[in-house]
């Protein structure tokens, strides 16, 4: 009898551990993918921060300036396009401070000139096509001078390539590492009744009947796993978007139902799929081999 009660709290205790064990593990995965996702968003938005001023020729209508806007507008790399009138640029406080005196008593005029400030797309880091939207600028007719910063965006770009890369490289590391150690802690806790497939062999029972409660008791598993995990990645997001309320506008709430989707869904199928795997290997196991084990 208490033998029996040993044996029951041992598989019990397993069994917690285990479900314990891949609710960890879901909520590591989980947390890494948001991290991966906010710092992806942080350097799309870098990005589609540069900007290309392109100034026109004095003395043009509306309708050509229109024209101007509309050439620019519908080009690939356009993310969004502005006009800044002369006006506008020459009372900007910050433009003014770098001078001592008015502007006008030196020169007599507004030098400045009338632009369209255009904000390229994610795409900018591409140079082929940088270049040749730059070239088409510069020929469209109108347009006095294009200037942008070409050093800066070259920087930019290859920074953002190597973060993807590393963010990547980690994350599909980290996806490995944890598969792995999911695969042994489930494989674990179906070792621990090989004596129960095995007997359940011997007596005749089929494929499925030995495999039926082993695969219902993963989908619990999973399962709950999988709510354990959402509750401690939620908290975690509001925990750290308290702390650091930048983070609200990366934290939609889109995103971050997906991911729990992911982990409650990701907890039963990963259940489901390295617990068919651990108890297929005790049912084809020959009963004189079970005990080497």
């Amino acid at each position: 009898m208490k033998d029996d009660r040993r044996l029951k709290r041992k598989v019990r205790n397993s069994y917690i551990v285990s479900t314990v064990s891949v609710a960890l593990v879901l909520f590591l995965l989980g947390s890494v993918g948001y991290l991966m996702a906010a710092a992806m968003t942080v350097a799309r938005t870098l990005q589609q921060s540069v900007t290309v001023t392109a100034e026109l020729r004095p003395g043009l209508d509306e309708e050509r300036k229109e024209a101007i806007r509309a050439k620019i507008a519908g080009e690939e790399l356009v993310r969004e396009i502005t006009y800044s009138p002369k006006e506008e640029k020459i009372a900007d406080e910050d433009f003014r401070r770098m001078f001592e005196a008015e502007i006008e008593e030196i020169l007599g005029d507004n030098p400045l000139r009338d632009s369209y400030e255009i904000t390229l797309s994610a795409r900018s880091g591409e140079r082929e096509l940088l270049e040749g939207f730059i070239a088409r600028v510069e020929a469209a007719d109108g347009i006095d001078r294009v200037s942008y910063p070409a050093q800066m965006i070259e920087r930019l770009h290859a920074t953002v390539r190597k973060i993807r890369l590393v963010l990547t490289l980690f994350g599909g590391a980290l996806l490995i590492i944890s598969l792995i150690l999911l695969s042994n802690t489930i494989r674990l806790a179906i070792f621990s009744k090989r004596y129960q497939i095995n007997t359940m062999k011997l007596v005749g029972a089929t494929r499925w009947f030995i495999m039926r409660p082993f695969l219902g008791s993963a989908v619990t598993q999973g399962l709950l796993a999988g709510i354990g995990a959402s509750a401690l990645f939620c908290t975690a997001v509001y925990g750290l978007n308290e702390a650091i309320p930048e983070l609200t506008s990366l934290a939609e709430a889109a995103k971050v139902g997906i991911i729990v989707g992911s982990m409650v869904a990701g907890g039963i199928l990963l259940s489901l799929a390295f617990t068919f795997a651990a108890v297929n290997k005790f049912v084809n196991m020959k009963s004189n081999k079970i005990y080497l084990f």
